[in-house]
């Protein structure tokens, strides 16, 4: 016995979020295509913006992040009191599970989906439940089938990370209707804006409609703000009004606020952002699919990333050895069930040249 403090039993049992890596295991600085950040940067104007705050760093932030929910709610036709603000979206996403879930709660998600919500179950006492999926996407039957009496929250990130595959807006829509009312459904639009415009309005049509559905997005992704953390989440008042309980009282920065406002009204670098990574994004799938007789095919992806699947004579290990060598760090997952995968972010297109090039110089061997 020791009169050290004890954690809980179900702390213990969180293996802690390991991110992407950025050295070799030399220690040299790799291209960073393991956390997929935005290879374009950032908007220019949130950079003058960025700059613009240093001067208010004496300040406490706005609690309330008032003028980006305005500016958040303008841009999408939302309603601005229905949006509360994060330290990126993972900060509402453990929100989401300690608001409505705990000891002797169920919290379900599918196989081979983010990494966070595992520990956000577990964070708050919860049972992580995970569901088998079909082909690398979330299964909508076997979710349903898997939803209990103990079930209180279910996660679906659409498009979908690690794997980058996207279930189609009546699968989305089939999955909350089979719901229970008291079950919160979160749905975790973190790659959102890379799909086209016109696929990204069901959450939040889900959200307007619905008491039970919660929309997360970030400004980490498309926006390239990844180091400012902000986030930010929509749905009914009452959602909302228990992740204001909760939240920290000042957890977006002045200096975050600022650039994501700024970031909001450069909706051409979205754009453009778009437009480069869907033509990256083909170009590397492409060139993966011809590879296939050496046992390599890319899962279809609607994110920024792909995940490549080594089946054949060049396993993931040696590919990842050779874009280190090469300069590359990507993202090998043997931890969430895919040890013969990597997940590789779009790059500049520089970059994915010499990432095609080395993948096909390692089967040419």
């Amino acid at each position: 016995m020791t009169n050290a403090p004890q954690p809980k039993d179900y702390i213990l049992g969180i293996h802690a979020y390991v991110p992407g890596k950025a050295t070799g295991s030399d220690g040299r600085e790799l291209v960073k295509l393991s956390a997929n950040e935005n290879p374009l940067g950032t908007s220019t104007k949130a950079l003058a913006a960025l700059e613009a705050a240093r001067g208010e760093a004496a300040t406490y932030p706005d609690p309330d992040a008032t003028k980006l929910r305005a500016a958040i709610a303008d841009l999408h036709g939302l309603d601005a009191e229905r949006i509360v603000c994060g330290t990126g979206s993972d900060e509402l996403l453990n929100l989401a599970a300690q608001g409505f879930a705990g000891v002797g709660d169920e919290v379900l998600f599918s196989r081979h989906s983010f990494a966070v919500y595992e520990i956000a179950a577990r964070r708050c006492g919860a049972e992580p439940v995970v569901v088998p999926d079909r082909q690398f996407t979330a299964d909508v039957d076997a979710m349903l089938a898997a939803v209990t009496k103990r079930t209180r929250v279910v996660f679906l990130a659409n498009p979908n990370n690690p794997t980058g595959t996207w279930l189609e807006p009546a699968e989305v829509r089939r999955l909350h209707d089979g719901l229970p009312r008291d079950v919160l459904f979160v749905l975790d639009e973190a790659y959102g804006e890379y799909c086209e415009p016109e696929l990204q309005t069901l959450g939040f049509e889900l959200a307007d409609e619905h008491d039970n559905m919660l929309i997360t997005r970030t400004f980490s992704k498309i926006y390239g703000l990844a180091a400012e953390r902000v986030g930010w989440a929509t749905g009914a008042p009452a959602l909302i009004g228990v992740l204001n309980r909760i939240r920290g009282p000042f957890n977006v920065t002045q200096s975050g606020q600022s650039a994501a406002i700024a970031a909001l009204s450069d909706q051409q670098f979205v754009e453009a952002s778009r437009t480069h990574n869907s033509a990256e994004r083909q170009r590397l799938i492409q060139a993966v699919t011809a590879l296939g007789n050496h046992g390599l095919s890319a899962v279809p992806s609607m994110a920024n990333f792909v995940l490549v699947r080594f089946e054949g004579d060049v396993s993931a290990e040696a590919a990842q050895a050779m874009l280190a060598e090469a300069g590359y760090a990507v993202r090998h997952l043997p931890g969430q069930g895919l040890p013969d995968a990597l997940r590789i972010t779009i790059g500049k297109t520089e970059d994915m040249t010499r990432v095609i090039a080395c993948l096909q110089e390692l089967c040419a061997r």
